[in-house]
């Protein structure tokens, strides 16, 4: 952390003092986001904030947004009117940060239409929160920290976990792909690594503190290393992602490996080979296809055809044993035909993805696709869409079948929702299992498990070691 916002974090703390200032973060996003939120409670807490059960308790709250769907927008405004009222009873501190506040026409909006709000920043200036909450709280400053350029890497953020046996890093930043339909490169900027030597300390870090799971997060991940910027002799011998997965298979204590989320074109022989030979790499693979036409996926600015897709899926089902897919798909995008969506309905039938996750297109402004005058009407998107989560729904069940009666390894991530008196966890390939305690079992522990019974969304099994 730069010393001179360790300086205003000791301001803020020393301004506190011993009373009692709790802070509220709500994260709108992805899991990007979420590491991002760990860091500013990191911060807010080396601030002498303490954490807040409800919203209404809190001192400062801050929204960290995301800009890539729609309804982020109306979430974020009805919830700035829902504490307009707290703040006129009650001087609280309200910080808007992420995506979103990279939108020049937003930051406006904000300024103009929320007056009350007392810090904006954007994703390449987190790392200021310190100097901007101290800048609110003791000189009353409307604060409006975003920069345009990308983001430097500062290294040595306080962070607060959300968990205290998973955890995420973040290997890279940004994004050099510009699909036509995304807003991400323009709000995350250009790719930025990490040198390797601080992610591997940071997991070796973890591990210690009884961390078992790791997820290696990325805008593009299986680009890591693939651009200038990291000087290659710190870096310890390590220069491409493939590398960096076979540097954290072997951290002692590092049970589980996943990482998301990376693109089908980086997918190359080397991640896929480090992959199969490392067992500790969880056997769902994140591959998103978004469309399964060739035309379609050229306009996305994909970088990838139908045809190479199918292939790519099934060189790893060759190389990789068990592996399963999990996908993100787009239904309505500008443009495409009835014919084009059985393509992608088509795709989906040949992978047999383990999970689909499914999103109506919406436009984003400033993006090429957004721009398109042949948008697709509403209703046709719906109907898609609910076309396309039936065929996954009946895929669901068959996929479920293979489970039965198999011993799954499960990291025991705490209590059933629907019952108290059930642990869970999840297999490698990231289904949802529940199973009774068996002697003394507690959240944390790695256990092996044999599969029972299938309940489409979730496994139940029984604690056989």
């Amino acid at each position: 952390m730069q010393s001179e916002q360790l300086d205003f974090l000791l301001k803020v703390k020393n301004k506190i003092g011993d009373k009692e200032k709790q802070y509220f973060i709500l994260t709108m996003g992805c899991q990007l986001n979420e590491n991002d939120s760990e860091k500013l409670a990191g911060m807010l807490c080396d601030m002498g904030y303490t954490k807040a059960l409800e919203l209404s308790n809190a001192d400062i709250i801050v929204f960290n947004t995301c800009c890539v769907r729609e309804n982020a927008e109306e979430r974020l405004f009805g919830k700035l009117g829902e504490i307009k009222n707290l703040k006129e009873k009650k001087d609280i501190i309200i910080a808007i940060g992420g995506c979103m506040m990279q939108e020049k026409e937003m930051a406006a909006k904000i300024k103009k239409s929320y007056p009350y709000v007392d810090i904006v920043f954007g994703t390449h200036t987190l790392q200021n929160l310190p100097e901007n909450v101290y800048k609110a709280l003791i000189e009353h400053e409307k604060v409006k920290d975003i920069i345009d350029i990308d983001g430097e890497i500062y290294e040595g953020i306080p962070i607060k976990r959300n968990d205290d046996f998973k955890a995420s890093v973040t290997i890279m930043y940004g994004c050099n792909n510009f699909c036509s339909y995304c807003i991400v490169p323009y709000v995350r900027g250009r790719e930025r690594s990490r040198n390797p030597k601080d992610i591997l300390n940071e997991i070796r870090g973890l591990a210690k503190e009884g961390y078992k799971e790791i997820t290696l997060l990325g805008q593009n991940v299986n680009s890591y290393m693939a651009h200038p910027g990291v000087d290659l002799e710190m870096a310890g011998g390590i220069d491409s992602f493939a590398k960096l997965l076979d540097a954290v298979c072997k951290i002692d204590g590092i049970e589980i490996v996943r990482f998301i989320s990376p693109h089908p074109k980086n997918f190359t022989d080397d991640v896929i080979d480090a992959i199969a030979r490392n067992e500790k790499i969880a056997r769902i693979v994140h591959l998103p296809l978004q469309s399964g036409n060739s035309k379609v996926l050229k306009e996305m600015n994909r970088n990838y055809t139908k045809e190479q897709f199918i292939e790519l899926a099934e060189k790893m089902k060759k190389k990789i044993p068990n592996v399963v897919f999990s996908t993100d798909i787009i239904v309505g995008f500008p443009g495409e035909t009835e014919e084009e969506f059985e393509d992608t309905l088509d795709v989906v039938r040949r992978i047999n993805f383990e999970q689909i996750f499914m999103f109506i297109y919406s436009a984003r402004e400033g993006t090429p696709a957004a721009a398109r005058e042949d948008q697709i009407p509403e209703e046709i998107k719906h109907k898609r869409f609910d076309r396309l989560k039936e065929l996954y729904e009946l895929k669901v069940n068959d996929n479920n079948q293979k489970y039965l009666h198999t011993k799954q390894k499960i990291l025991i991530e705490g209590f059933s929702k629907n019952n108290s008196q059930m642990l869970t966890g999840r297999t490698d390939t990231n289904k949802v299992v529940v199973f009774e305690p068996k002697d003394n079992e507690k959240i944390g522990d790695m256990v092996m498990v044999e599969i029972e019974e299938e309940h489409k969304w979730y496994l139940k099994a029984k604690i056989v070691n």
